[in-house]
Formats: structure tokens, C-alpha cells, sequence
């Protein structure tokens, strides 16, 4: 089954009744089908609501410690005091209590974002408060192809909730020889990364030795995610869009796209030598 963090979190999958259908067959029975819950998850800061967002019911402390990183809302999992969640009937409200110092900027920052759906830009106003990572040179060392192969076979198995309901997206951590270190699941492919992003950061884990790989396109706001997080290299799936490889490019951020078990394609950076010695 799908890991739920405990004890509040409601279930990230649930049971309903639906008829399988083969073209040209027979009518079957119905049966008990799992899909995807996906539910409205109010973000609060303090006492002030921000965001809305819909998403998997799991692993929220994650989601909105990721979220507020990727949101420049913090610059790092230290100015998050405490995270409360509480389920409601209608969706989840989770408070995040700041650093005083923080709360204040972020008092300061007008934003108006209730009823997105993870797009990752709906409710910005002008195109200078979209969150932009730094393009200072990265420091993560290169990954080998071989890794990549590597992490690419097993990514399935680390896909538990996608198993049951065929319905969310991954976002893994990989370790600079393809090892999965950590995955999380969400509806929305934002989602799933800022959930992996806040649990490396609560874990205080180094995020320039290894490389993310998700189970989506590489959007600009994919992109982005990855850079201020930390990442060097980022492998997706699905392919690039334009703005993606701009960004890329700009930020010295390897991009890897249309990743499958026999292959990838090398949009930005490079990927290192497989005779080179990974340090672990």
C-alpha cells in the first residue's frame, strides 16, 4: 500500500466501483477499482491562508517544506519552526509556523494564488515575482550514463501508489551511481517534486552529490525546482519544453529528457565519463 505519513494524513488512494470494459467482449461484473485521492490542501503561514492546492494526501509535511523553498518563501528547512496538519471534510489545512524574521518578509510579499492546481505560476502577477534559482555556477559533480540506466530499472518498484491507481507522478533522488535514494508520489508533477525537495531537506541531506529524476515533462517550473533546490542534474521522463532548455542552460543545470531503460537525450550540460571514479 501507499505510504501515508501518520497519524493525520487521510489515505492517498481509496476503493470505488467500476465496470471494466474489452471492446468486442463480453460485459464483466463490476469490481473494486483504487484511485488516486485528490484533495484541496490549504497552505497556511501563521494565520494567513496562501495557497490552495490540490494534491495526494501524503507526505504534507514534506510537500509544504519543499513548496515554501521552491516558493522563496524560506531558504531553508531551518526557518520552518512547526507544521501542523488538519484534516477537514472538505480538504486538509496545514499551518507552517516561521521564523519571526521570516513571517515578516513574508507578510511583506503579495501573492494571490488560492485554487491553484500546481501549475506553478497561476496567481503571479508579473513576470519579475516569478521565483528564479540563482545562476551561480553549481558545484554537483556529474552523473555517468550508467546511473542513470541504473536508477531508470528500478523506478517502478518506488512507485507504490502509481502501482495501485495508474494516476501520479514520481519524483526520486538518485545517488551518483543510480541508487534510488528517496521517492515521492503526487497528482500533480509539481507536487511530487516539492515533496521529494522538503523531505531531502528535513532528512539535511547534500543535494550535490546525486540527481533528480522525475516521471513528467521538464517544464521550466521542473526546472527551476531542481536549481534552487540544489540539484545539478535533472532527468525527466517526457521531453523538455523551449523554456526549459533556456533555463537550463542558463543555470549550468544538466538536463536529460526522454529517459527510457535503453537511453536518454542530453539537452543541456553533460553527463560524466563512464571511466571516471564516483566518490561515495
Amino acid at each position: 500500500m501507499p505510504r501515508n505519513n501518520p497519524p493525520a494524513q487521510p489515505p492517498a488512494s481509496a476503493a470505488v466501483t467500476a465496470e471494466p470494459l474489452r471492446f468486442g467482449a463480453a460485459r464483466a461484473e463490476a469490481r473494486d477499482v483504487e484511485i488516486a485521492v485528490e484533495t484541496p490542501i490549504n497552505i497556511v503561514y501563521g494565520n494567513m491562508p496562501y495557497a490552495v492546492m490540490m494534491a495526494s494526501p501524503s507526505d504534507l509535511e514534506d510537500f509544504v517544506t519543499g513548496f515554501s523553498l521552491t516558493e522563496g518563501i524560506v531558504r531553508g528547512a531551518d526557518e520552518i519552526r512547526g507544521i501542523a496538519v488538519e484534516p477537514k471534510e472538505d480538504g486538509v489545512i496545514v499551518t507552517v509556523e516561521l521564523a519571526p524574521g521570516r513571517f515578516r518578509e513574508h507578510l511583506a510579499r503579495r501573492r494571490n494564488l488560492s485554487g491553484r492546481t500546481s501549475c506553478g505560476l497561476c496567481g503571479v502577477e508579473t513576470i519579475e515575482e516569478i521565483p528564479m534559482a540563482d545562476a551561480a555556477t553549481r558545484a554537483s559533480r556529474a552523473v555517468p550514463a550508467t546511473a542513470i540506466e541504473t536508477a531508470l530499472a528500478v523506478l517502478d518498484e518506488h512507485q507504490p501508489l502509481n502501482q495501485l491507481t495508474c494516476a501520479v507522478h514520481a519524483a526520486a533522488w538518485c545517488d551518483a551511481s543510480g541508487a534510488i535514494l528517496a521517492v515521492r508520489e503526487d497528482v500533480g508533477r509539481h507536487n511530487a517534486l516539492d515533496k521529494l525537495i522538503g523531505a531531502r531537506l528535513r532528512a539535511g541531506a547534500d543535494a550535490s552529490e546525486g540527481f533528480l529524476l522525475v516521471t513528467s515533462r521538464a517544464s521550466f517550473e521542473m526546472v527551476e525546482k531542481a536549481a534552487i533546490f540544489g540539484a545539478g542534474t535533472l532527468v525527466a521522463i517526457s521531453a523538455p519544453t523551449s523554456l526549459a532548455i533556456e533555463r537550463a542552460k542558463h543555470l549550468g543545470l544538466t538536463l536529460a529528457a526522454v529517459a527510457r531503460r535503453d537511453g536518454c537525450i542530453v539537452f543541456t550540460g553533460a553527463l560524466a565519463p563512464e571511466t571516471e571514479t564516483i566518490a561515495r
